[in-house]
């Protein structure tokens, strides 16, 4: 099942690169930005809730699709061309295992606990 999610999740990636390439930038603007959403991880500097928060706000799909919708409503292809990195991106970081985090630990995610071994003390 794992795999399949892996290949579900590739797939609304390339999906999300293909319909960037629909609009009027360069494709490689896509691949320059394709890493942005991690600034996001500047949150942790702070402590973990804010980092988990600040994480979440950058990679919930959600978020992606309403930035891509409003952007095509309001005729704004910038702010379409944000909700597909971030879109894009997020799906990449789920067929690495990286989800959206907890509040307690930057390794726990709602796919899990990623880099290994699940703590002795979590639930």
């Amino acid at each position: 099942m794992k795999m399949l999610i892996k290949i579900e999740e590739l797939m609304l990636a390339a999906l999300a690169l293909w319909l960037f390439a629909q609009l009027e930038y360069s494709l490689w603007w896509a691949l320059l930005m394709l890493l942005a959403p991690d600034i996001s991880m500047l949150g942790y500097l702070l402590d973990t809730a804010s980092g988990a928060d600040a994480y979440n706000l950058l990679h919930h799909k959600g978020i992606a699709v309403g930035l891509y919708l409003a952007g095509a409503i309001l005729s704004l292809p910038i702010l379409q061309a944000t909700g597909l990195v971030i879109f894009g991106h997020s799906s990449l970081d789920r067929v690495f295992g990286y989800g959206l985090k907890h509040s307690d630990a930057f390794q726990h995610t709602h796919l899990g606990w990623s880099g290994g071994a699940k703590p002795a003390h979590s639930e």
